[in-house]
C-alpha cells in the first residue's frame, strides 16, 4: 500500500468514476449529515410551537423558508460530493467550514421564526450568514474542480459564476431592511439564480460524474434522516400522555400510532429503486433531486405535528382535536402524492393501480378527520390516520410490485 492509503495528503479533483462498483456514502458524508438533524429539528420544533400558539399561517411560511434552505443547501452539497469528493486534507477542511455554516444557519431559525410571529419583518440575518458560510466553500471546491477536471472546466465555471452572483445577492438581503413580500420575492429570484448551475450542466455541458446509486443512497439517509423528527414527536406526545394520565392502554394506542405511521412512511420511500432508476435515466435527475425538498419538509412535518399533538395532551394547545389531527394528516398526505408523483416523472409511468392506491389513501385520511370531527379522541384518529402509508405499502407487496418488475426490465442497457 502507498502513503497516501494512510494520509490524506492532497490529490487531483479529477472527478469520481459514475460507474465505480461498492460506492457508498463516506464516514465524512454521515458526520456532515448530522447537522442536518439539528437544522431539521429546530424548524420542526418551532412549527410546532407557532402551531399550538394558533398561529398556523406563519407557521407553516417559516416552515417552508427554513425546510428549503436546509434542503437546498443539503442537496448541492451531496450532488458535488457524489461527483468530486477526493476525501483528502483538503476537502475535510472545506466540509467542516460548511458544516460550521449549517449550523450557523440552524442558529438563526428561531430568529426568523419569532420575526414572522412578531411583525412584518424577517429577521434572516443569521441564517443567512449560516447559508453563505456554507456556500462559499462550495465556490472553492468548484474552482478547484475546474482547475484539476479540464474535460468539465466549463461545467464548473457555470456553478462558480451562478454561485458567485447568488451569494452577493444573499449579503445584500441579509443587510436589506424590507417587507415579508418583498424579501420572498428576491428569495425567488437567488433560488433562480443558483438552479440555472446545475440545469445548465446537466442537460447542456454534459454533467458532473456523479454516481447514481451512491446518490440514491444520500437521498435514502436524509429521509431516514427526517423520519427521526416523527420518531422524537412521538417521544414528545407519548411523554405529554403519560404526565396527564400515567401507563395507560391509551398510551399504549398512540405508541403504536406514532410509530406504524413512521415505519410506513419510511417503507414507502424505500420501495422505490432509485438508483437503478436514475442509473438508466441521468437526464431525468433534475427533478427527481429537487423534487425531493417538499418530500423531506412534509416528513419533518409530520414529527413536527405529533409534537403539536403532544402539546394538545398537555392542554397546552390553540388547536381543536380536529386542528391538531390536520397537522399531522396534511404533512402525511403530501408526502404520499409527492411520492407517488416522483415515481411517475422519474419512471415516465402512470400505472392505474397507483390512482386506486391513491383514492384509498385519501379515504383513510378523511376517515380520520371525520372521525376526528365527531369527537373521538386524538389518539383513536391518529390510529387511523396511521393506516395511511400502510396502503401503499400492502397494495406494493400484493400488487404493486410486479410494476416496479417490469419497469425495471424495461430499462435500458447501459
Amino acid at each position: 500500500m502507498s502513503e497516501s492509503t494512510f494520509r490524506h495528503t492532497a490529490v487531483t479533483m479529477s472527478g469520481r468514476d459514475p460507474h465505480e462498483r461498492g460506492r457508498t456514502a463516506t464516514p465524512l458524508e454521515l458526520l456532515f449529515d448530522l447537522t442536518f438533524v439539528i437544522a431539521f429539528g429546530t424548524a420542526a420544533d418551532e412549527l410546532a410551537h407557532l402551531l399550538a400558539a394558533g398561529h398556523v399561517g406563519v407557521g407553516i411560511v417559516g416552515f417552508c423558508f427554513a425546510t428549503f434552505a436546509v434542503s437546498w443547501a443539503w442537496i448541492n452539497f451531496a450532488w458535488f460530493a457524489s461527483a468530486y469528493d477526493t476525501d483528502d486534507w483538503v476537502y475535510r477542511i472545506t466540509t467542516m467550514v460548511q458544516m460550521v455554516g449549517v449550523i450557523v444557519l440552524a442558529l438563526g431559525l428561531p430568529r426568523m421564526f419569532a420575526s414572522l410571529e412578531h411583525g412584518d419583518h424577517v429577521d434572516n440575518g443569521v441564517m443567512v450568514l449560516g447559508y453563505v458560510i456554507m456556500r462559499v466553500p462550495m465556490i472553492a471546491q468548484w474552482m478547484r474542480a475546474a482547475r484539476q477536471d479540464p474535460d468539465r472546466r466549463e461545467v464548473c465555471k457555470i456553478f462558480i459564476v451562478t454561485l458567485t452572483v447568488s451569494q452577493i445577492g444573499w449579503i445584500v438581503l441579509a443587510f436589506a431592511d424590507t417587507s415579508v413580500g418583498v424579501m420572498f420575492a428576491w428569495v425567488v429570484v437567488l433560488v433562480l439564480v443558483e438552479l440555472v448551475g446545475p440545469f445548465v450542466a446537466e442537460h447542456v455541458r454534459g454533467g458532473t460524474p456523479w454516481h447514481a446509486h451512491h446518490i440514491a443512497e444520500r437521498y435514502g439517509l436524509m429521509v431516514i434522516i427526517a423520519l427521526g423528527e416523527g420518531l422524537l414527536g412521538t417521544t414528545a406526545a407519548l411523554g405529554a400522555l403519560i404526565d396527564v394520565s400515567g401507563w395507560t392502554t391509551e398510551v399504549a394506542l398512540l405508541g403504536v400510532a406514532c410509530v406504524a405511521l413512521t415505519f410506513g412512511l419510511w417503507w414507502t420511500y424505500f420501495v422505490i429503486p432509485c438508483g437503478d432508476l436514475l442509473h438508466a435515466y441521468r437526464s431525468r435527475s433534475f427533478g427527481w433531486g429537487y423534487g425531493h425538498i417538499p418530500l423531506f419538509g412534509a416528513i419533518v412535518a409530520v414529527g413536527a405535528g405529533l409534537h403539536a399533538a403532544a402539546y394538545f395532551l398537555e392542554h397546552h394547545s390553540e388547536l381543536s382535536a380536529t386542528g391538531t389531527l390536520l397537522t399531522v394528516a396534511i404533512p402525511v398526505s403530501t408526502y404520499l402524492l409527492g411520492l407517488f408523483l416522483l415515481y411517475a416523472a422519474l419512471t415516465r409511468t402512470i400505472d392505474p393501480f397507483h390512482l386506486l392506491l391513491i383514492a384509498l389513501t385519501g379515504v383513510v385520511v378523511a376517515i380520520a378527520v371525520v372521525l376526528s370531527a365527531a369527537g373521538l379522541s386524538i389518539t383513536v384518529t391518529l390510529l387511523v390516520l396511521a393506516l395511511a402509508p400502510w396502503v401503499t405499502v400492502v397494495g406494493y407487496e400484493a400488487v404493486g410490485h410486479r410494476h416496479n418488475a417490469e419497469v425495471l426490465a424495461a430499462l435500458p442497457e447501459h
